[in-house]
């Protein structure tokens, strides 16, 4: 054992963790963000590139989409992302056509929207009761199904 091993044990550090800070959850943000050319989307992926936490960027210029992956804090990087480009940002409004009961109904439908999505009515509470069937459209539905064993014997 040497001197630098006894001065070394002497100026160690302590070996707890309560100085450091909790790491943030890994998660996808997903915005809306107009994209007209090339140009944009270089803006975007460089202002989000410095970011600490950000593992991948993913920008569909065509959906005006603009997806971030890694450990960071969505309302941070959509802040960034509106500071850094000068654009309106927004969270994601659509979800898979499949997702919602009625695609069709007023307040799902979206002429603006990417082919394959609806907007997200589930959490909008003013256009959720109109995406939703009712508990009579339900009844009549399941009255001809072909799954119904007690189903009309006319079809």
């Amino acid at each position: 054992m040497g001197i630098v091993d006894v001065v070394s044990e002497f100026c160690s550090l302590p070996r707890t963790r309560r100085h450091l800070k909790p790491r943030k959850q890994f998660q996808t943000v997903e915005m809306k963000v107009l994209i007209d050319c090339d140009g944009c989307e270089r803006r975007i992926r460089k202002s989000l590139e410095g970011v600490s936490g950000v593992t991948s960027v993913d920008v569909a210029p065509r959906q005006h989409k603009v997806t971030v992956t890694g450990h960071v804090d969505a309302a941070k990087i959509m802040r960034r992302v509106a500071y850094k480009t000068g654009k309106r940002v927004e969270p994601w409004p659509y979800v898979p056509y499949d997702v919602v009961a009625h695609p069709y109904a007023p307040g799902a439908y979206d002429k603006k929207a990417p082919p394959g999505y609806v907007r997200n009515v589930v959490s909008d509470p003013t256009a959720a009761p109109l995406a939703r069937a009712s508990s009579t459209e339900v009844r009549y539905a399941a009255a001809f199904s072909d799954e119904n064993p007690n189903a009309c014997v006319v079809m």
